[in-house]
C-alpha cells in the first residue's frame, strides 16, 4: 500500500563517509562500531566497502553493535559503517506476488548461482505497473482507504492505500495508466503516495480493532479440518522430528488451504527442500483461478547455507508482507519453516556477544521473541474499515524429537493450535502423521459457533464422536499386544475396528493423490458419518448375538476407499458407498 517515500523516512544521514563510524571488532555476524551519535536501536548500517546489510542491536557507552545480514569475511578494524538513519525496512509493492526473495526481500530472480557478500541489492524494479485510480482529486480520504488500484500484479486485486497516520483532501491522483514502482500515484493530505512504500520489519502495521474469527481456515487435510481446525487469524505450531512430514505437510498446505495469498518463509531449511516447493508451486495449478499457484505466493528463501542472521529477519520479513496484504482486505497465510533454525540464530548470535545463556544455550529473551513473533497474527478490521486476516504456521523441529526442548516448550505455550507429528505413525507410513493425542485446537469452541451458523450444527458432536473412538482405541491398543484381539469383550473388538476404520478411511491422506491430496469440507464430513455410521452397526450386530469375528471378517474395503474413489467434493459418491456398507451388514447374522 502506499506510503511515504524513503527519503521522506530518511530521519538523519551522515553527509559522507568520512564522517562515519570506525569499525572496532568484527566476530563472524558480530560487529563492534563507534558511537560517534546520530544512531538509534534497530537502525540499518551499511558496513565496510561492500556496504554490507546490519542492524543495530545494542549501544552501550562508545560502542555499538550490529548484527551484519551478510557473510563478514574480509572485514577488518579500521573499516567505516555507515549509518542509514532509518529502520531496517522492506520495500512492499506489486511486484512481490508471484516473487522469490531473500531474508531481507531482497529479489533473488537473476541473482546467478553463487550470493557475493555486497552484490545482493533491493535493486529499483523496472517494470512499470497499471495504475487506476479509485477517487478523484478533492475527494475526502481517511488512512487505510484505497486511493487505486493496479490491475496486473496477478491473480490477487493489488491496491495502494492511504498510508497510516496520514489523510485530508486529495490534492493530486495520478491517472490511469502504467507507473513505476517509485512513482507517486497520489498526494494526500501533503503527503505524497507511492506505489511502492518502505515498512519496518520489526513494526506492526497498524489496524482499527483486532476481532474473534469464528471462521476456519479449510487446509483441505482431513486430520486437521475434522479434529485440529483453525481460525482464520490464528496461530498453529507444526512439531516433529527429522522424517514425520512437516515439510511435505506444509507444503500441502499452502498448494490447498482457501487463503488468498501464501508467504512461505523459508528459515533455515535445505536448499533442496526449498526449490521443491518452489518447484512445485510454479507447476501447480491454482484450484482458485485456473493460473498457476506461484502467482498468489510470495517466496522468502533464506536456507541452511545462505547468512545465518538474516533468517532472524525473514520471519519479521514474512509477517510485514503478510500484513501489507491484510491491509487490502484479503485473508493472508504465513508458512515459516522452520521457527527451529530461527531461534538457532538468535542463539548463535547471543553467544557472540557473550549474554549469559539459558536453557540449552538459548537467551533469555527467547519466550518473549517468539510471543511476539505470533502475536502479530490476527483476524482485523484495517484502517480502511474492511476484514483481513493473517495466519501464522510455523515448523519446529526438536532436536532427536524431544518436545520439551525449550523452542517447542516455549512455542506450545503461546499458539492457538498445535499439530504434533508422530514418529510411530509416520514410520507406520500413516500421513499425515498427526497425533491426535498429542495435538490440541483451541479454536474449537468459536468455530463450532461458527458451523451452527453456517448450518451444520453436528459438527462439533461429529468431532467429538471421532475423537472419542481414536481415544478408546488407543486405550485398547496396549491391551491388544498384551493379551492379543480375541481375548477382548466382543463391544471392545468392535471398538478397536472403530478405531482403524477411522484411521484408514478418513485420517489418512495421500498428498501423492490426484483425488485425495485436497478434500473439501463437506467430503470430511460426509466420510466421518459414514465411517460412524458403519460402527454403530457393528456395535449393534454384536449386541444381537452376532459374534465380533464375523464382523470383523466384512469386507470394508469400498468403505476405506471412499476417500480415493470420490472426488474432493464428492458427498454423493461417499453416501452412496456408506449405504452399500450398511447394506452389506445387514446381511450379517448370528
Amino acid at each position: 500500500m502506499g506510503a511515504v517515500t524513503e527519503a521522506a523516512e530518511t530521519r538523519r544521514r551522515p553527509a559522507d563517509r568520512q564522517s562515519a563510524p570506525r569499525i572496532l571488532r568484527v566476530t563472524g555476524p558480530l560487529i563492534e562500531m563507534e558511537y560517534t551519535g546520530g544512531i538509534a536501536m534497530y537502525d540499518l548500517v551499511s558496513i565496510g566497502p561492500a556496504g554490507l546489510p546490519g542492524e543495530v542491536v545494542a549501544i552501550s557507552g562508545d560502542v555499538v553493535t550490529v548484527q551484519a545480514y551478510e557473510y563478514t569475511g574480509g572485514l577488518a578494524p579500521g573499516q567505516t559503517a555507515m549509518p542509514q538513519g532509518r529502520p531496517l525496512s522492506v520495500r512492499l509493492g506489486p511486484e512481490l506476488l508471484g516473487g522469490i526473495f531473500d531474508g531481507l526481500l531482497r529479489p533473488l530472480s537473476g541473482a546467478g548461482d553463487w550470493l557475493l557478500p555486497g552484490a545482493q541489492r533491493a535493486a529499483a524494479e523496472e517494470r512499470r505497473w497499471s495504475f487506476s485510480p479509485l477517487v478523484a482529486q478533492g475527494e475526502q480520504v481517511a488512512e487505510g482507504q484505497a486511493l487505486g488500484e493496479i490491475q496486473d500484479a496477478g491473480p490477487v486485486p493489488v491496491k495502494v492505500l492511504v498510508p497510516p497516520g496520514c489523510g485530508g483532501a486529495v490534492e493530486e491522483i495520478a491517472v490511469a495508466g502504467d507507473h513505476a514502482r517509485d512513482a507517486v500515484v497520489a498526494v494526500v493530505g501533503g503527503t505524497e503516495v507511492t506505489v511502492g512504500a518502505l515498512w519496518p520489519v520489526r513494526l506492526p502495521r497498524p489496524v482499527r480493532e483486532r476481532v474473534d474469527s469464528h471462521e476456519a481456515l479449510n487446509t483441505g487435510q482431513r486430520v486437521i479440518d475434522l479434529l485440529f481446525p483453525v481460525a482464520r487469524g490464528s496461530t498453529v505450531a507444526v512439531p516433529g522430528g527429522f522424517g514425520t512430514g512437516k515439510t511435505v505437510l506444509l507444503q500441502q498446505i499452502a498448494k490447498w488451504c482457501d487463503a488468498e495469498v501464501i508467504v512461505y518463509v523459508g528459515c533455515g531449511e535445505r536448499g533442496n527442500e526449498m526449490a521443491d516447493v518452489i518447484t512445485e508451486l510454479a507447476e501447480l495449478q491454482d484450484p482458485r483461478t485456473g493460473g498457476r499457484l506461484a502467482d498468489r505466493t510470495v517466496t522468502i528463501a533464506n536456507t541452511s547455507n545462505m547468512p545465518m542472521m538474516a533468517r532472524e529477519a525473514s520471519v519479521y520479513t514474512g509477517v510485514t508482507v503478510a500484513e501489507y496484504f491484510r491491509d487490502m482486505g484479503l485473508d493472508v497465510v504465513v508458512i515459516a519453516d522452520s521457527t527451529s533454525r530461527w531461534a538457532e540464530a538468535l542463539r548463535e548470535f547471543a553467544s557472540r556477544t557473550g549474554a549469559l545463556p539459558a536453557e540449552e544455550g538459548y537467551p533469555a529473551g527467547l519466550a518473549s521473541a517468539i510471543a511476539a513473533f505470533y502475536e502479530r497474527a490476527a483476524a482485523v478490521t484495517t484502517l480502511g474499515g474492511v476484514r483481513g486476516s493473517v495466519t501464522v504456521i510455523g515448523a519446529v523441529s526438536p532436536p532427536g524429537g524431544d518436545m520439551t526442548e525449550p523452542v517447542t516448550a516455549h512455542t506450545e505455550r503461546f499458539v492457538r493450535c498445535l499439530w504434533t507429528l508422530d514418529r510411530d505413525l509416520a514410520y507406520a507410513r500413516h500421513y499425515p502423521a498427526v497425533s491426535w493425542a498429542g495435538s490440541f485446537s483451541r479454536d474449537v469452541p468459536v468455530l463450532a459457533a461458527g458451523h451452527r451458523a453456517a448450518g451444520d450444527p453436528a459438527w462439533n458432536r461429529r468431532r467429538d464422536r471421532v475423537g472419542a473412538v481414536l481415544a478408546e482405541a488407543d486405550r485398547l491398543a496396549d491391551l491388544v499386544d498384551l493379551i492379543g484381539i480375541a481375548a477382548l469383550p466382543a463391544r471392545e473388538r468392535i471398538s478397536v475396528l472403530a478405531g482403524r476404520l477411522i484411521r484408514e478411511g478418513v485420517l489418512q491422506q495421500s498428498a501423492l493423490s490426484e483425488r485425495d491430496a485436497y478434500c473439501g469440507a463437506e467430503k470430511t464430513a460426509a466420510l466421518a458419518d459414514a465411517v460412524l455410521a458403519a460402527a454403530d452397526r457393528c456395535r449393534e450386530l454384536v449386541d444381537s448375538g452376532v459374534p465380533a469375528a464375523s464382523v470383523e471378517e466384512v469386507d470394508f474395503g469400498p468403505l476405506l476407499r471412499a476417500r480415493e474413489d470420490t472426488g474432493p467434493h464428492d458427498t454423493a459418491g461417499v453416501a452412496a458407498r456408506r449405504d452399500t456398507m450398511l447394506a452389506g451388514l445387514g446381511a450379517v447374522r448370528p
